[in-house]
């Protein structure tokens, strides 16, 4: 089938070279730079003030553009010669935001238009847009003078290169194991995985099996394989990934962690707060510190029955085998096994209904059904062979694109996440469309085969367009509050979660499903099995993510900063409160948690749960008027999707859901009740 060309402008991914990419990069800083060199005073016309402030949307556009190509590709397809590139420029781009986050003409600026009669009759995205710079401003360090301000800039450029180092340990310390394997060894695994990591070995120019710590083929060992001492060598290479305790100390973030706590420390110190906690909520919907901390330890408490009762069920079923003392390496393996005997089903015995082509299909068709979006893949340059690219349309006028590229291959950054590569924004040439990137990391295809996803990929894969579509469906058009700009971070997952609530309604799995070979939805008896099955540990899973959020949260509030053995001691206590499975006293799992210290989730990993009590809330409206509701539907576009950091997230909540959001659709879509705490 041949493709319409993409109507949308987009990057020639088959031509863009480093060398222009670089310079691109340099030209948007040094404009950035010169104009903010040029605006030495407060202009003295209103007029004057508000072109300032277009021409700083203007070159931010310039800017996010140029190195979100960069960023992106040194992601997707990390290579010396683009992280080198990569790597060279952070210090120059971190000094220009430094320097244009404590800029005081341009402040005062945004301050003067703030205190003018003209503010209230201003757009109010725009309104919005300003109010949020001026307290970016203040987080920038705008007050600071002397000492203390170049002192910031340095702390800045310090940690932007930290988090890059932290992210660089990970994927190398992850791409530097393989384990080739033998036939006894293989034995459990189901064919589709034999033949990945068969491929795996092709690749290496191996005439065997390979085990890497890519996720397919790390959870393919885990939940499959009967050799429990390949398993816990798996287990153990994982979890110590870039510490001391691998085989690759040249890989160790130990000092990596211990000083970016310290200038996180040291930077909100210098800000007028008491610790960088405190610095990161000052910019999120959770009032306080204390409010995200009691949050998370009454969900604990909700979690905790079930999760005790859950891992009693898995040591139970072990013991059959002859193990009691399960260890971490066991409980994947032993939870498939429980999953399979209590529900008969396997995450094996449903790939063969969700080939990807089928999946992403159905994913539009949702789509379509909430919002009247038709979705339509276009030819257009990409940078690897597995990336594709769709635009949006809503009544014949297309109004957004992405791209897809979704399959785990060598030098790709593990995980799941989208990322804006344009906003939408008016310019002098008119309306910019906005366009994203949406990343995974899915058992890639295997002999030519179409990719079948497990569901927990069609899961993760809602979970991004959901993101996608905040991105897309915005209808501001400044690009400070465009999509998900300007959004408090523990509200910014609320759209991504709720898109995860159609991968377990029967009318979506019917056209999400088509058996590879008999082209049968998801029959009965297998659908009845997935559904009964939806909430399988889900006690242990909330604790486990607790544990994370607790943990990130006390290492960024404790003062003076964390060394290795406190960072180490803080994580211990935690899972002894918390945890029902002890875990090993190598796990170093600290050392490659990206979300906090490479990512944009320090001291608000909370964000996931936070959020999940939005989404859970949000969705309960769609199941009272039906899940497919055409207005409930445009209702949630309009309120949520398209007013991107314009209102405040509570205001669009409760713009959406006509009051404060609640608790209780959580704890019941974890198969829990507000009693389980106490029962």
């Amino acid at each position: 089938m041949t493709l319409e060309k993409a109507t949308l402008p987009v990057p020639q991914f088959d031509q863009i070279t480093l060398d222009t990419l670089k310079q691109n990069i340099e030209n948007s800083i040094q404009n950035g730079q010169n104009f903010l060199t040029e605006l030495a005073q407060v202009p003295d016309s209103i007029q004057a003030q508000l072109n300032i402030l277009e021409k700083i949307d203007t070159l931010e556009n310039n800017m996010s553009e140029a190195w979100g190509i960069l960023s992106h590709l040194n992601a997707v397809m990390n290579n010396p010669e683009t992280r080198e590139v990569y790597q060279s420029l952070l210090p120059t781009l971190s000094e220009y935001y430094t320097a244009l986050g404590q800029h005081v003409p341009l402040y005062q600026t945004y301050q003067h238009v703030y205190d003018a009669s003209l503010f209230d009759t201003l757009p109010t995205a725009q309104q919005s847009a300003i109010k949020l710079a001026l307290r970016d401003f203040k987080l920038s360090g705008v007050a600071l003078e002397g000492e203390e301000k170049t002192r910031y800039a340095e702390i800045s450029a310090r940690l932007s290169q930290l988090s890059s180092d932290f992210s660089n340990h990970v994927l190398d310390a992850t791409q530097a194991f393989s384990k080739p394997l033998n036939e006894n060894q293989l034995k459990g695994l189901p064919q589709s995985s034999v033949e990945l990591l068969k491929q795996y070995g092709q690749q290496r120019e191996l005439d065997q099996a390979v085990a890497t710590l890519d996720i397919p083929s790390y959870l393919a060992i885990m939940t499959y394989a009967d050799d429990r001492e390949l398993r816990e060598e798996l287990y153990k290479e994982y979890v110590t990934r870039a510490s001391e305790q691998s085989a690759y100390p040249s890989f160790d973030n130990t000092p990596v962690m211990e000083e970016i706590l310290r200038l996180r420390q040291e930077m909100a110190k210098l800000l007028g707060f008491n610790n960088y906690a405190e610095y990161s909520l000052a910019s999120k919907m959770a009032p306080d510190v204390e409010t995200v901390h009691q949050f998370l330890v009454e969900l604990a408490e909700h979690a905790r029955v079930p999760a005790l009762n859950e891992i009693a069920e898995l040591k139970q079923i072990a013991q059959q085998d002859g193990i009691d003392d399960l260890k971490p390496w066991d409980s994947t393996y032993y939870s498939e096994k429980l999953k399979q005997q209590q529900f008969n089903l396997s995450q094996e015995s449903l790939k063969p209904y969700f080939p990807a082509q089928r999946v992403i299909q159905g994913l539009f068709n949702v789509v379509n059904r909430l919002y009247g979006i038709n979705i339509i893949e276009r030819d257009a340059p990409v940078w690897h062979p597995d990336a594709h690219y769709y635009e949006l349309e809503d009544q014949g006028t297309v109004i957004g694109g992405f791209y897809f590229d979704l399959y785990a291959r060598s030098g790709k950054r593990g995980g799941a996440w989208m990322s804006g590569f344009r906003s939408r924004m008016q310019t002098e040439h008119g309306l910019q469309k906005p366009i994203c990137y949406m990343v995974g990391n899915f058992t890639p295809p295997v002999g030519g085969q179409s990719a079948l996803l497990t569901h927990d990929e069609v899961n993760t894969l809602f979970h991004e367009f959901g993101h996608g579509l905040h991105h897309m469906l915005t209808e501001v058009d400044n690009i400070s509050v465009a999509g998900t700009h300007g959004v408090a971070w523990d509200a910014v997952e609320l759209p991504s979660q709720f898109m995860e609530f159609w991968t377990w309604d029967k009318d979506s799995l019917d056209c999400l499903s088509e058996h590879i070979e008999t082209k049968e939805t998801l029959p009965k008896e297998l659908l009845k099995a997935l559904l009964d099955a939806r909430f399988f540990q889900s006690g242990m899973q909330t604790l486990r993510q607790i544990e994370f959020a607790l943990f990130d949260l006390t290492i960024h509030k404790l003062s003076p900063a964390l060394n290795a053995q406190q960072i180490q001691a803080t994580l211990d206590d935690i899972r002894d409160k918390f945890a029902v499975l002890p875990t090993v006293s190598y796990n170093r799992f600290q050392n490659s948690f990206s979300h906090i210290f490479a990512g944009g989730y320090a001291a608000g990993y909370y964000s996931y749960k936070w959020a999940e009590v939005l989404a859970s809330d949000a969705f309960d409206r769609f199941e009272q008027e039906g899940v497919f509701n055409t207005h409930t539907g445009n209702e949630f576009r309009q309120f949520i999707l398209a007013v991107g950091g314009k209102d405040t997230a509570l205001d669009a909540f409760i713009n959406f859901r006509g009051r404060e959001p609640k608790i209780d659709a959580l704890l019941r879509h974890q198969g829990w009740t507000k009693a389980s705490k106490n029962a």
